[in-house]
């Protein structure tokens, strides 16, 4: 492959990877000569989106809450590419309500999703990549995690928490050559984020200095930076992608 590509035949994991940020992801990174590995809910969405891929790819049907599951995921991986070279844990769901009205069990299952999902992925990758001397995981996390946002009790905690993850990450694998960041997108153009009302769309807005939602692919390409060596020398940072909101 060329000498230019970022991630040369490199094998990612992208959990959550059959959404709207989880395909940009996936493309960007097939595009860097990556092959690129879906772990999602739904196997039929997660075949689709690996089969549009320019590169070598696979999918796993995975629910990354799942202790065996998650450990499949990383064997079928290893077993069929060789490696694990990244993994980004970008499954999350949210279950919105305030406080007051919010049931046990719609904290429970995003605390599930996010934080469960997120440590036992890491937890089996990153025995691969301690044996490799080297990886990267890349925790997508929200700037609802920096601020709290109303109604979203579960998923701000889970986003906060996701930071806590990665600092401890970025620690104990430093010396193993296995680096942990974060990324913490704002308002971007998702199908979810178009659902809104107008009401709340331009409210969210008016908050961003730079005056537009952001997109999927400018999200991947943060993710792709931590992913390779153009950060080598980075670990333990969260990075913002917000388009200035919440300075």
């Amino acid at each position: 492959m060329p000498s230019e590509l970022l991630l040369p035949g490199k094998t990612v994991v992208i959990t959550g990877g059959a959404g709207g940020l989880g395909q940009a992801m996936a493309t960007r990174f097939a595009s860097e000569g990556a092959r690129v590995v879906i772990a999602d809910l739904d196997l039929a969405a997660a075949e689709s989106v690996a089969g549009e891929l320019s590169g070598e790819a696979l999918a796993v049907r995975t629910d990354i809450s799942d202790p065996d599951d998650v450990a499949r995921l990383v064997s079928t991986t290893v077993e069929a590419t060789g490696s694990l070279d990244v993994l980004v844990n970008n499954a999350g769901i949210t279950r919105d309500a305030s406080i007051r009205k919010m049931t046990i069990e719609q904290w429970d299952l995003v605390q599930s999703v996010h934080l469960r999902g997120a440590f036992l992925a890491t937890k089996a990758a990153a025995e691969v990549m301690r044996e490799q001397r080297s990886g990267a995981i890349v925790n997508i996390s929200s700037l609802s995690g920096k601020v709290g946002n109303f109604g979203q009790a579960n998923y701000s905690t889970a986003k906060s928490g996701l930071i806590g993850l990665t600092k401890v990450t970025a620690k104990e694998y430093a010396r193993f050559g296995v680096r942990a960041n974060a990324v913490q997108p704002g308002l971007i153009r998702t199908a979810m984020t178009e659902a809104l009302s107008p009401e709340i769309w331009n409210q969210k807005l008016a908050e961003i200095p730079l005056g537009r939602a952001g997109e999927p692919d400018e999200v991947a390409k943060v993710v792709l930076f931590l992913s390779s060596e153009l950060s080598s020398y980075m670990t333990g940072a969260v990075l913002e992608i917000g388009g200035g909101r919440y300075m």
